[in-house]
């Protein structure tokens, strides 16, 4: 995720430099402001000085937090108080204005430095928001690509070692789960990491080092959900055997890991669609070989039935063999009309319902003689509908049949379908008599009456 920003982990066991320097800073703006305030109170007096302490209180508030903005309210006060509030160089104040001087200086420094403290909070984590969003849109982004678990794999190992700086490892496969993926590719797995991964993938629960559900293993994997199912489980470890992802990322880790979920979710479904969408071509093209095989080998059959019937009613000598033919041939229609399913539910015959006429060979929708004009996916609830005259179809079966696998509980898809239909079929769409709603369960179309 080269254009996404990432949200590097917080680094354990910081100095104790990088904890004092705040602080240390913040002092120095005090003192800073307190020379220039001894530099200009022989000349103006030291009813200005006060003011000058605010902009180190905003600026230790503002860039360190609420502590270093305590500390310049508390440290502002008393450097007023000593050194320009008689008596000089003590904190014993004997003049009452030089008392609430000071009170007020401390009351405005301490509400300026919360002030400023929340601001920057606020501005944190605004900018925390912001990178969090765009690490996982990045993530989200790469993955959009991947068309198989190998690639989605591969993808968020890589991904997940960048910016969490561990070793990451998908597994995926039960009751013994296998490497997908892994970055770098030659991370080795002891059977005690199997069986964490294992575990992980049966209970749901993350497992390893750091995790409730302890198993003696370096690595740490998170189950990767979707819904109720478990599809797989990620492992990370660092080198130096610490816990990979700290408290405070987990919840990214967690989004992280939905994303991969979403992405394996849409690759099954993907391939679900591409097999099914393969299954309906070939009993397309089977269909229409098997129907043209019907249409040239029929005519022929029935020249030979008639003409066997005709020998045998002339009283010839070959009266047996010519029977044995008229047999055989009746035998071949017969076999014939079951392969083709030739008869009143073939595709080659129009149904009729009402007025209106389905005629799935030439793909036409008539109605009293006028063609109908319908959406794709129309037709399409229409066709399957009339493969299966007066049976009920449920929705998820013309869902799936029409609009795909991935779809199959879009049931306001159907109900948009069928509600065009009714209004381009029915005489009166409020009252339908050739589409008819089952409550709960689906659709059917009337019994048609065969064309002659």
């Amino acid at each position: 995720m080269a254009d996404a920003p990432f949200i590097r982990p917080t680094r354990r066991g910081s100095t104790a430099g990088g904890r004092i320097r705040p602080y240390a800073e913040t002092m120095a703006m005090v003192a800073a402001s307190t020379l220039v305030g001894m530099l200009i109170a022989p000349r103006w007096g030291n009813s200005a000085v006060d003011l000058l302490y605010l902009p180190a209180v905003l600026a230790a508030a503002g860039f360190y937090g609420l502590a270093p903005g305590i500390l310049a309210a508390i440290s502002s006060a008393l450097a007023f108080n000593f050194f320009f509030t008689e008596p000089f160089r003590t904190l014993h104040i004997d003049s009452a204005p030089d008392v609430a001087t000071v009170i007020f200086l401390f009351l405005v420094a301490l509400v300026t430095s919360q002030l400023a403290a929340r601001m920057q909070a606020e501005r944190q984590a605004a900018r925390r928001s912001a990178s969090r969003n765009a690490t996982i849109a990045g993530l989200a982004r790469q993955l959009l690509s991947c068309s198989s678990d190998e690639e989605i794999a591969t993808v968020a190992c890589r991904e997940l070692r960048n910016l969490f700086d561990c070793n990451a490892v998908m597994m995926a496969g039960v009751p013994e789960p296998l490497s997908v993926a892994a970055s770098p590719a030659h991370s080795i797995l002891t059977p005690s990491d199997i069986g964490a991964a294992a575990w992980a993938i049966q209970s749901g629960e993350p497992t390893g080092r750091g995790a409730r559900s302890v198993i003696v293993t370096e690595w740490v994997f998170y189950p990767v959900r979707s819904g109720t199912a478990v599809l797989g489980a990620i492992g990370l470890a660092r080198d130096d055997g610490t816990r990979p992802v700290p408290a405070d990322q987990l919840d990214l880790l967690g989004n992280l890991l939905d994303q991969v979920a979403l992405a394996l979710e849409r690759a099954r479904l993907e391939s679900e669609a591409r097999d099914f969408a393969r299954v309906r071509e070939s009993d397309r093209v089977r269909s229409a070989l098997l129907s043209s095989i019907g249409q040239d080998l029929e005519p022929h059959l029935a020249s030979l039935s008639s003409a066997a019937k005709a020998i045998q009613r002339g009283g010839s000598d070959a009266k047996p063999l010519v029977s044995a033919i008229g047999s055989e041939v009746s035998k071949l229609q017969r076999y014939l009309s079951n392969l083709l399913e030739i008869g009143p539910e073939a595709d080659q015959v129009p149904l009729q319902s009402g007025d209106v006429t389905i005629d799935l060979f030439r793909r036409i929708v008539t109605r009293s003689g006028k063609q109908i004009r319908l959406a794709p996916k129309e037709y399409g609830v229409l066709a399957e509908l009339a493969k299966h005259p007066g049976r009920v179809l449920t929705h998820t079966h013309l869902l799936r049949a029409v609009w795909g696998p991935a779809q199959e509980k879009q049931t306001e898809y159907l109900r948009v379908a069928v509600r065009g239909l009714r209004q381009k079929l029915e005489t009166d769409p409020a009252h339908p008599v050739i589409i008819i709603n089952e409550p709960t369960v689906g659709y059917r179309l009337v019994v048609p009456i065969q064309c002659p």
